[in-house]
């Protein structure tokens, strides 16, 4: 399967457990790995017979910018449901979401795959 892969989308949101995340916020950001059949698109060259990742990125932006979650974990997930519900010529997503300034001595990240 054909992969397009987009890296470094971010977003500054209010995700966390702690009250302090809830009230100042921080930056989440996400890669994905959309599994895609390329060859449509590749022999018309055209955008139409794509999955427009110009329209991916804003949506996914929305996702971590929008209503705070608890856990990068349900984010993922938010943002697997955004891929799979508006892109369906994606077969599988891959998401990985960081918390760079997540309140442990750690970069943390959460990294899910699902398929359609």
């Amino acid at each position: 399967m054909d992969q397009i892969r987009i890296s470094g989308i971010a977003g500054f949101g209010f995700h966390g457990v702690y009250p302090e995340e809830r009230r100042v916020g921080q930056r989440f950001l996400a890669d994905l790995i959309l599994f895609t059949d390329l060859s449509a698109a590749a022999l018309t060259d055209d955008v139409n017979d794509a999955t427009d990742y110009s329209l991916v990125v804003p949506d996914v932006k929305q996702v971590l910018e929008g209503e705070p979650v608890n856990l990068i974990e349900t984010l993922a997930d938010r943002v697997v449901q955004i891929i799979l519900s508006n892109y369906p010529r994606v077969e599988s997503v891959e998401v990985t979401i960081f918390k760079p300034e997540a309140p442990v001595e750690a970069a943390v990240a959460v990294h899910i795959r699902r398929d359609r």
